[in-house]
This record gives C-alpha cells, structure tokens and sequence, in this order.
C-alpha cells in the first residue's frame, strides 16, 4: 500500500502504523478496520494493538520524493489510510517523531494529515509557529455531519498549515458551514471532499447535502472534490440499473454499488484541489 494510491484525490498512501479507535458515527463501517481484518489483523479499538512497520516502509516516501524532483512536479501523499495519526496513544509517539522528520525530509510531497483528532494537533506536533510549520503540511479532518462540524472545525481552523481541508465522507447530514467562513478568529477552509459511503451496509447519501456543499465552495472559491456517491446513487444517475430503493425526503436512491454508481453530480466530475504551496 503506497505507491500509486487507488484514492482519487491523492498520488501515494503512507501509513506510520496501522489501526484505530472509532470515535464518531463516520467510523461505524470504517473500511480500514475491514481491510486490516481481511488480511489477518484485529487492530481496532482502545485494548488492540497496533501495527508498525520497518525501515524499508519508511523509506518509500524518500523514493516519492526523488522520483518528484526527477520530473519536477509535486505530489501528494495521503497519510494515513489506515490509522489516524493524532490518536493519543503512549506506543505511538516515536512513529509520530519519525513521521514528522520524514516530512521536513521530503519537501516535494505534499503531506495530507487527516485526523478526526484535531483537538491533539498542537500537542502532537513539534511545530508551534506558523513560521515554523512545514509548507508542504496539509491538515485536515473528518466532518460527517453538523455536530462533528462543530466539535472538530474550530480546532482545525486555528492551525497554520499551508492547507486546511474537510472529509465529509461519509457524508451523513446536511453541513452548514456558515458561520466558520465568517468568523474573524478562524482560518480558512481551502478544500472540501465530499463523498458517499460504499459497501453492503453503507448509509445513503442524500444529493441536497452534497449540493449544498458544492454550491457553498463556489461561493466561497474553495476547491470542491467529490469522490464518490458510494453504494446508493440517485435514480436519475444511475443508469438505469435498480437494485434497492429508498427515498430520502423525495428523492429516490438506488443501491447498485460504487462502481455503477460513479461520481457525477449534475453532469459533472469536481476534481478540485487546491494550489500546492512552494516548499
């Protein structure tokens, strides 16, 4: 896992450990603790141990990096897939310090740090001024819904990374975003993904939040990414293929699963992403 992610919206995955503890109804299908299962390995929760890798894993993103300046163009590494990196635990703090010194090692990647943990960011980081944070440092968190929006947005908002960005995938309400963009106090928000749940038991996403969404990053010029609608599609997108059908306040969804259902909204593919910074 790393080079060449399958994620739309990144160019590598890196993960310094694998596993978690699911804190928020974003994680109750979470896919990483599926796949780690899969191929043999019960990694989540508070008592379950995580794992780690060697000398040959972390040197990958040294690879990244050459292979960038080789071509001279900057690109994106995901990290981590598999684990959240600001998960406050003892054993994962000399894997975090390795973390931030393979960071400032490879100034042609662009490190995206997303965290449903943005509370522990100015704990865990040995940055502590903005003249101090790394450019190629993006930060980001998971906001599915309003309530975890407003739990997690003002920590986020208060970091000098060289990129804020939003995970609201999946999403599972209606986000309203408002008053973050208008409050003095607060940073900017400079990308938003946004995507449905995929998988057997995925919730289904209605097309007004994911509307709402995108019509507030054009709005506010904010990069807009839409992933993916998941497992449930709206009828009307689907292509005529109809497997189970469910009407989330009058609209009509059908599971026909990720592939069938893509990711088109309203006749067009958001690939946004914002400007890299110069490092």
């Amino acid at each position: 896992m790393g080079r060449f992610s399958s994620i739309e919206w990144t160019h590598h995955t890196f993960n310094p450990w694998w596993g978690c503890q699911k804190v928020s109804p974003a994680c109750e299908n979470c896919y990483a603790e599926s796949w780690a299962k899969r191929v043999g390995h019960d990694l989540w929760g508070k008592s379950a141990s995580r794992r780690f890798f060697g000398d040959a894993h972390w040197s990958e993103p040294l690879k990244w990096n050459r292979d960038a300046e080789a071509i001279g163009e900057r690109q994106r590494v995901f990290c981590a897939s598999m684990a959240d990196v600001f998960e406050a635990r003892k054993e994962l703090s000399e894997y975090r310090e390795r973390l931030w010194t393979l960071i400032e090692a490879t100034p042609m990647l662009d490190w995206l740090l997303l965290t449903k943990r943005p509370q522990n960011i100015t704990k865990m980081v040995p940055w502590k001024s903005k003249l101090e944070w790394p450019a190629n440092v993006w930060v980001g968190t998971t906001v599915e819904n309003q309530k975890e929006a407003n739990r997690r947005l003002s920590h986020l908002l208060k970091i000098p990374a060289a990129i804020r960005f939003l995970s609201c995938e999946p999403l599972l309400g209606k986000l309203d975003l408002s008053s973050f963009s208008t409050d003095a106090s607060l940073l900017s928000i400079d990308w938003i993904i946004a995507g449905g749940e995929s998988g057997a038991k995925a919730r289904p996403m209605n097309p007004v939040w994911l509307r709402t969404l995108r019509d507030f990053a054009k709005k506010k010029k904010i990069a807009f990414h839409f992933k993916q609608w998941g497992h449930w599609a709206p009828l009307e997108t689907e292509g005529g293929k109809q497997g189970k059908m469910i009407s989330l306040d009058g609209h009509l969804m059908a599971a026909v699963g990720k592939i069938q259902a893509g990711r088109v909204l309203d006749g067009t593919t958001w690939d946004g992403v914002p400007s890299a910074m110069a490092a």
